[in-house]
């Protein structure tokens, strides 16, 4: 019987360390100030594909990162990062996701991540964004652009 389930086994297991293999890593830096002005993810739109991870650096004191609810594909759940800490994130589920500072969303420190095609949950975050703070509403009304 083992011997009839070794080899399924072994190509799971290479199959899934390709699949790890193939995953890429993504740094946005959290800064008090940035390309984008004052309170900035860098980049503020990241492109990925599902399996990556986006690591959230805490490049100056005080923020956090989290994905915010009814911004994010069916499927994925709302994840959140502790205060002044990294925080990563692994996209798996195909589509955008927003994300936001707990602190400073009413000042705009928001994101985009755009997991493979846009997918069907573009129009779900672009009517939640209408709903955001006045200077995020803004930021993701530009960075919403940028998603292809």
């Amino acid at each position: 019987m083992f011997r009839k389930l070794l080899p399924i086994v072994c190509a799971s297991a290479a199959l899934i360390a390709a699949g790890q293999a193939a995953a890429a890593e993504h740094t946005v830096q959290m800064l008090n100030r940035g390309p984008g002005g004052a309170m900035v993810f860098s980049p503020a739109v990241v492109q990925a594909r599902p399996g990556d991870t986006i690591r959230f650096v805490p490049t100056d004191p005080g923020h956090n990162a989290e994905t915010i609810a009814g911004m994010i594909p069916a499927g994925a759940t709302v994840q959140r990062g502790p205060m002044g800490r990294e925080f990563v994130l692994r996209v798996t589920q195909p589509g955008v996701y927003g994300v936001k500072c707990a602190p400073h969303y009413s000042m705009g420190m928001v994101g985009l991540i755009q997991v493979g095609p846009a997918g069907s949950n573009v129009d779900a975050v672009r009517t939640a964004v209408a709903r955001t703070p006045p200077v995020a509403r803004r930021r993701f009304t530009e960075m919403l652009t940028r998603i292809r």
